[in-house]
């Protein structure tokens, strides 16, 4: 009977730790389809990535004919070059989400040719699970000039290895919920021994 109550116990804080994530799914720009954008808008994505209040587990979901577009995560360098040959990653299925499973900055673009130029691109920043966010990197900052300089509101400064991307000084942080699960689990299994 005991070892049954301590495995109840650590699956609810499986449940908890899953369940409680509060994610959510943007759907990026809130247009009609990930594309140039209108004349009359021409800085919608940079206006939406200001609108939205990201978290660290929520989505970015990007909707496009793909015959037509594809979407790239890039560097800092390559999104202010407009350089879309060796991205991070490349979606191109028209209906691309993106996990936001760890702090920092993150650039997307268009794969099609001429339409980063035109101002299809977006980058978003991620808050850490306590809602502060990372400054921006060096890499950054040098890509960017003055819009990298918008560090969000709540930035906390952390040092990472020369190089590294700037999550990677609190990597730990993101998967602290992994060891408490992991520790639940090993707790309910002694029980049961």
């Amino acid at each position: 009977m005991r070892a049954r109550a301590a495995l109840a116990s650590a699956a609810a804080v499986l449940l908890l730790l899953v369940d409680g994530c509060g994610c959510a799914m943007y759907k990026v720009g809130d247009l009609d389809a990930w594309g140039v954008p209108p004349p009359s808008k021409p800085d919608v994505y940079k206006r939406w990535a200001k609108s939205v209040h990201l978290a660290l587990g929520d989505s970015i979901w990007f909707l496009y004919p793909p015959s037509q577009d594809s979407v790239l995560q890039v560097t800092p360098q390559a999104f202010a070059a407009c350089e879309v040959s060796d991205p991070v990653l490349k979606l191109d299925d028209g209906n691309s989400v993106f996990n936001l499973t760890t702090p920092g900055r993150f650039y997307y673009t268009s794969g099609a040719p001429g339409h980063c130029r035109k101002g299809q691109k977006l980058w978003v920043d991620v808050p850490m699970a306590n809602g502060t966010y990372l400054p921006p990197s060096a890499n950054d900052l040098a890509a960017l000039a003055p819009a990298a300089a918008e560090a969000p509101t709540g930035f906390l400064s952390a040092s990472a290895p020369a190089g590294a991307h700037p999550s990677a000084a609190l990597r730990p942080v993101a998967a602290a919920g992994s060891v408490v699960a992991a520790a639940a689990l090993s707790f309910a299994a002694s029980l049961l021994l």
